[in-house]
């Protein structure tokens, strides 16, 4: 899927297109408001994240026109805080409102909520090879054996499974499990992963969790292992 970033302030624009391309969105990137309305209207885009604050044309003025010839999902994220601000973006036709600074975790979510819209919601159980999930009892078997997760075990599984077969870069994992930057001085998630291997494929002969040098990890069922 594919996403239009509107903003201005380098740092963050650059945050956002490096977090959504992790997690495996095409993203575009605008640095002003002319711009951004003008990839919008020429190309085609699953949702927009959108700057109100922006040199030239603003985020209202560009979601006005927008809205009057698309109807592609859009997220005001903005330092504008005041609730008279948030009615005015939901009332030009912004589909969601969220407060710089943001959780890049919460961001996710929205964005991945605005996707879905008019779609199947996720599971709330997967399964992969002999190793089951049920979420909602948070309950994980293999071999129909119960294996006791801690809570961030279990995010990172629940994570790891519901994107099966797509390589989870170590930032991507930190935002999602423990909402956090990643620091690449940070071995968190190789300990947790570590630990989580310990209990989830040690004891048994087909391994599903495999480290993708460099980037991070994947989940998936390899024939030739």
């Amino acid at each position: 899927m594919r996403i239009l970033v509107i903003e201005d302030d380098v740092s963050t624009g650059d945050y956002l297109k490096k977090g959504l391309g992790e997690a495996g969105y095409r993203v575009d990137l605008a640095r002003n408001g002319a711009d951004g309305l003008f990839l919008a209207l020429e190309d085609s885009f699953d949702a927009v994240i959108l700057d109100v604050m922006l040199p030239g044309l603003n985020g209202w003025q560009v979601m006005e026109v927008l809205r009057k010839k698309s109807d592609v999902p859009v997220l005001f994220l903005t330092a504008r805080d005041e609730v008279q601000d948030r009615i005015h973006g939901l009332e030009l036709g912004a589909d969601d409102y969220l407060i710089k600074p943001f959780s890049f975790t919460e961001l996710m979510l929205r964005v991945r909520t605005l996707l879905r819209r008019g779609t199947v919601r996720e599971s709330d159980t997967y399964s992969l090879a002999d190793l089951h999930i049920d979420v909602l009892r948070r309950r994980v078997t293999r071999q129909e054996t119960v294996i006791p997760l801690t809570n961030k075990e279990f995010m990172l599984l629940h994570l790891l499974m519901r994107r099966e077969g797509e390589v989870l870069s170590r930032t991507m994992i930190a935002s999602q499990v423990w909402d956090m930057n990643f620091d690449s001085d940070t071995n968190v998630v190789d300990v947790a992963v570590k630990r989580l291997r310990s209990k989830i494929d040690r004891p048994y002969d087909v391994k599903l969790i495999h480290t993708v040098r460099g980037i991070g990890y994947v989940c998936e069922v390899r024939d030739y292992e």
